[in-house]
């Protein structure tokens, strides 16, 4: 259904963040469409910067042609007052960025790595794709992230078990003006926790307060480097650290939304 969705496209631009979803939709569309593929990529200081490198390295395997457009996420209108639509105006102006990278080259069609999974939480981004005429075929043809990881595996992606990875501003309460400080502050660390081997990790940035989020089979790894992780954290500028005794949950601060 997917390789027959790409070819009835024939010629397709992929905004490609190097994350499963659209490691994959990359992957089949280079199949499918030898030639006829162009990827796409945003980079911000919302932007964890290992994502940006997997997204060169695997483009370049794939031998798709790639451009890289740089975007100061924290100077847009409507973005850094961090309200409930934040991602709907940075995806917006991503999406109108990459329609003109794209028709410079000769492509009409955008196309992005949504899911049906990502109906489940409160995602404005997914309002400014369709406003904006790109094309989401996972979506469209009713593929999991369950079974696009599955797929993903068989076909030899090597994105098939990376974590989600969210922009950086989902770290940050809404009302709470994001600024690229902040940013890096998040991304820092967050980086803390992956050097300890720990895979799915989220710190929220609640001022004074670094919260982690770890998944509960997680506990004794942050618990039994607990002095480590306070003083790193610490050198960053935060005052307090706490562990979430709920444990990791994708999109925790669209609680307040009641979602």
């Amino acid at each position: 259904m997917l390789r027959k969705r790409l070819r009835a496209l024939k010629q397709v631009a992929v905004a490609y963040s190097g994350g499963l979803d659209s490691s994959f939709l990359l992957t089949v569309a280079a199949e499918t469409l030898p030639g006829n593929v162009l990827a796409l990529t945003m980079v911000s200081a919302a932007q964890p910067s290992v994502d940006t490198a997997d997204a060169q390295k695997y483009a370049a395997k794939l031998g798709v042609s790639h451009h890289i457009q740089e975007v100061d996420v924290c100077a847009l209108p409507g973005f850094s007052e961090n309200s409930p639509k934040r991602c709907y105006y940075c995806k917006k102006e991503d999406f109108v960025v990459m329609k003109k990278v794209a028709a410079a080259e000769g492509f009409q069609v955008l196309l992005d790595g949504s899911t049906g999974d990502d109906l489940k939480d409160y995602r404005p981004g997914m309002a400014a794709a369709s406003e904006l005429g790109v094309l989401s075929p996972l979506l469209e043809v009713g593929l999991s992230k369950q079974e696009i990881r599955g797929l993903a595996k068989a076909m030899g992606v090597p994105q098939w078990e990376k974590p989600a990875s969210p922009c950086l501003a989902s770290r940050i309460p809404y009302g709470t003006r994001i600024t690229p400080a902040l940013l890096r502050q998040v991304q820092e660390a967050e980086a803390v926790l992956h050097q300890l081997g720990l895979v799915e990790v989220r710190v929220r940035h609640h001022g004074s307060v670094a919260r982690l989020e770890v998944p509960r089979n997680d506990f004794p790894v942050v618990l039994g480097h607990a002095e480590e992780i306070t003083r790193k954290l610490k050198a960053l500028g935060f005052t307090y650290v706490a562990l979430d005794v709920e444990g990791f949950r994708s999109g925790s601060l669209n609680e307040v939304l009641g979602r």
